[in-house]
């Protein structure tokens, strides 16, 4: 896709209002490396590309492997994926993919084993948050490969 608007120019403001957001999941208390492999996952969801470029890059700088990336699609049949992973990535689809206006008990209860109250509302934010962006750059395009490293940060 070509990109409609130059989202970060023509709607600065409005990206603005996101941004504290963004700082205060960079100091929560769920580690940076899942919340990327969260954002990550959700990106693959929404077949948001710039996304996926952006915390491909941002995964892999901090460490993560091809071979986990690759495999994040069958993340339930791979077994390479903690189990606090695994709770935060069926949080995540659950939240991104709504069915019957609910999270199944069995993600919650997963999820509130693995996570406490405090991260597991971080967890959700992010999920909320990384939905919206998708939803920006799909409604407007975005420049796909431009991406580096901890540009946003």
């Amino acid at each position: 896709m070509t990109q409609r608007i130059k989202v970060m120019e023509s709607g600065a403001d409005a990206m603005a209002a996101m941004y504290p957001i963004g700082k205060y999941l960079a100091k929560s208390s769920v580690e940076p490396a899942l919340l990327d492999l969260v954002y990550f996952r959700v990106s693959q969801i929404n077949g948001c590309a710039f996304c996926l470029d952006m915390h491909a890059k941002d995964l892999r700088s901090m460490g993560e492997s091809e071979q986990r990336l690759y495999l994040l699609n069958a993340w339930r049949e791979a077994p390479f994926y903690s189990k606090r992973e695994k709770a935060a990535l069926a949080w995540a689809e659950a939240l991104t993919i709504i069915k019957d206006g609910q999270v199944p008990e069995a993600v919650y209860e997963e999820a509130r084993s693995r996570f406490s109250e405090k991260e597991l509302i971080d967890l959700t934010l992010g999920v909320m948050t990384i939905n919206s962006y998708n939803r920006l750059n799909i409604a407007f395009g975005a420049d796909v490969g431009s991406y580096q490293p901890g540009q946003f940060a």
